[in-house]
């Protein structure tokens, strides 16, 4: 009886081995096996564009682009400075303003074709501080004894002020247009007095500015205007 068990429990065991073997077969055929298996790995790694991180280099090398990456970025030579950037002053000069004459400025006398029977005076700071150009000139042509009188509807709103480099302008009245002056006379030299604040005195040197050498045509029309900060103004009147 013994043996007979054994024989059938190997058998069995046999049996079973065989069913197994079958099973193992078929699932291998049905291609179940390779989809799951690819199935599992989609849902556990990640792609590359997924997993890599956003401010990493691209593969080909060139720089990862940033909206913020150019901030601080030193600018290239020769390119042009930010709208924003700070405009350089000019220099400004120095020291308390003192009273424009001979010594530190520059006199031309210039005459004009219009309006006619003018001349333009302008005084340019020569000096190295801001100087005030008070009233109007006090004009000596040749050996007059008295200057000619001055516009008053020509007085401007304030004193006019020359920095270092910057003209004043004054405007003659030579003679009459329409030839009714008397006393008609050419004149080939002229001195140009500076008036203080006041008005009433001539302050520093005179200015000697070269006539033409023909000379100018003055009559007893001759008047001046008050020194003005622009020759536009100088030459309305």
């Amino acid at each position: 009886m013994s043996a007979i068990r054994i024989s059938r429990t190997r058998l069995a065991r046999a049996a079973a081995t065989v069913v197994l073997s079958a099973l193992s077969l078929t699932a291998c055929n049905d291609g179940a096996g390779v989809n799951d298996e690819g199935s599992a790995g989609s849902s556990t790694t990640a792609s590359p564009s997924e997993s890599a991180p956003a401010s990493e280099a691209p593969a080909d090398g060139s720089p990862a682009s940033s909206s913020s990456s150019s901030a601080g970025q030193p600018v290239p030579a020769g390119s042009k400075p930010a709208a924003n950037a700070p405009a350089t002053k000019a220099p400004v000069s120095s020291g308390k303003p003192v009273t424009c004459e001979g010594s530190n400025t520059k006199t031309v006398a210039a005459p004009l074709n219009r309006p006619v029977n003018h001349m333009l005076l302008t005084v340019t700071n020569t000096g190295s501080k801001p100087c005030y150009l008070y009233t109007y000139p006090a004009l000596r042509f040749g050996e007059a004894q008295a200057v000619p009188p001055v516009l008053k509807e020509s007085q401007p709103q304030a004193v006019v002020t020359l920095d270092p480099g910057e003209s004043g302008y004054a405007s003659v009245n030579l003679s009459a247009a329409d030839g009714s002056g008397s006393h008609g006379r050419s004149e080939k030299s002229l001195t140009v007095y500076f008036h203080g604040p006041s008005g009433n005195e001539s302050v520093g040197a005179g200015a000697h500015p070269p006539l033409p050498a023909k000379g100018v045509y003055i009559d007893d029309s001759l008047n001046v205007t008050y020194w003005q900060q622009s020759m536009e103004d100088a030459l309305t009147w």
